[in-house]
């Protein structure tokens, strides 16, 4: 069974991960919409993607097949999107479950806010009916981003009540398969502005989070990095004009091989025109780039 983990993590990319900032998927995948938030299969052959509209304020995901010669087929709306806002997909490393946000209504009540679901793969291979994640993760307020470390603590954002700022960056252990209470990373990662996107390293060694309204912010939001050491994380840093513009960069996401960091960014840069689009870096030559 690792063998053929491993086997799939290794087929997740196509291509070797860049040096540079490189555009993903142009003209299929990144496109004049406003593309964000992607998210591979472990056998890298799916790619699920939030298209938004160009206010960013809906929301739908969207999915995507890799041929056999390495090109993406034209992107459908997922089957289980189309009628709420959808957004922030994930899947798991081994392939078994889909998380995703939603403001679809629970248990017949229309929501406002947007909620943490999941669904599960079948035997056969088909995705379950989506579920909602229930208390205590969800809550009154608003949930982003779900991203589960390697041990199932799931890392999100959220504008629950008691947090240190407008939105903060939360974690829920898993314990015999129910979410505990979610704790809040603390005031070495959450400030009095808003940290909105977690994306974690599976083993909890550093994190890569989505932040607006810091004074280092030099667009609409940024991204950094903190390193978890001793039990503490590290003073987070901005990733820089390599990683962050002044256009919005958001959707942090590790590649399930530990190989390439993606995100979106809308950067206006080789004729794009400043809505979301997606790259992708070396994994390592980010973390070089961060430490200067």
């Amino acid at each position: 069974m690792i063998a053929l983990l491993a086997l799939a993590l290794a087929a997740a990319e196509a291509s070797p991960p860049p040096v540079e900032a490189e555009l993903f998927g142009d003209g299929v995948v990144s496109t004049a919409d406003f593309e964000t938030h992607p998210a591979f299969t472990p056998d890298g052959k799916t790619l699920y993607f939030v298209k938004s509209t160009p206010q960013f304020t809906d929301w739908k995901i969207w999915v995507t097949e890799r041929n056999a010669g390495g090109t993406w087929s034209p992107p459908k709306m997922a089957p289980f999107s189309g009628t709420y806002r959808d957004a922030d997909p994930y899947v798991t490393a081994d392939g078994k479950r889909l998380y995703f946000i939603s403001d679809r209504p629970v248990d017949g009540k229309p929501k406002e806010d947007m909620d943490i679901w999941v669904m599960e793969r079948s035997k056969e291979g088909a995705w379950g009916t989506p579920k909602n994640l229930g208390a205590p993760v969800n809550s009154s307020g608003s949930e982003w981003l779900p991203r589960p470390a390697a041990n199932g603590t799931l890392y999100f954002g959220s504008d629950r009540p008691g947090g240190l700022g407008k939105t903060d960056l939360y974690r829920s252990k898993l314990v015999d398969g129910k979410y505990q209470a979610p704790e809040n990373l603390g005031p070495a990662i959450n400030t009095a502005a808003e940290e909105y996107e977690p994306c974690i390293a599976p083993d909890e060694s550093f994190l890569i989070f989505m932040a607006a309204g810091r004074p280092d912010t030099g667009g609409g939001g940024d991204l950094y990095i903190s390193y978890r050491k001793d039990g503490a994380w590290t003073p987070p840093q901005n990733l820089g004009p390599t990683v962050n513009r002044r256009g919005l960069d958001i959707g942090p996401y590790l590649s399930l091989d530990g190989k390439s960091f993606y995100w979106s960014s809308g950067r206006i840069v080789g004729g794009r025109n400043g809505m979301g689009d997606i790259y992708r870096i070396d994994l390592d030559i980010l973390k070089k780039l961060a430490s200067h």
